[in-house]
């Protein structure tokens, strides 16, 4: 099984909303699944944790701010597009804005591809929500952190 570090994001807006992105996959391994996840991604050679958040929240949302300390970290498994399985050393930072504009125009190819909406969750839209959320306890993460 591949290791796959990764920096992930919880971007909260002023009301302490969650930016998350809405992934479908209608083609390869995973084709057919639809879930929401924060930000973020896997390192890349030489990188720290806090780096990698630094790029990814660039990268994935156009934002630049702050990267707050590390809140969680927790090792999950999954399956890739790619069909790779994978076990990840998930790191979570805390990142707060100021409003929500997102500029979508620096995520790489793949990103594109899968990354099909966004939204800013209220914690009682997580409660509500019948829709996959990774990860599956952000609500009580995001709790803890307001």
């Amino acid at each position: 099984m591949q290791q796959r570090p990764a920096a992930r994001l919880l971007v909260l807006d002023p009301d302490n909303c969650v930016l998350l992105f809405h992934f479908v996959f209608n083609e390869g391994a995973l084709k057919g699944r639809r879930f929401w996840a924060t930000p973020g991604g896997a390192l890349k050679r030489g990188e720290s944790f806090l780096e990698a958040a630094q790029r990814e929240l660039l990268e994935e949302t156009g934002i630049v701010a702050p990267i707050g300390h590390e809140i969680l970290q927790r090792t999950v498994t999954f399956e890739t597009a790619a069909g790779d399985k994978v076990e990840a050393d998930e790191r979570y930072f805390i990142v707060r804005v100021a409003d929500r504009h997102i500029d979508e125009s620096g995520q790489e190819p793949t990103e594109a591809r899968y990354m099909k909406a966004y939204h800013w969750w209220s914690l009682s839209e997580l409660a509500a929500t019948d829709e996959q959320v990774f990860p599956e306890d952000l609500s009580s993460i995001i709790a803890m952190q307001i």
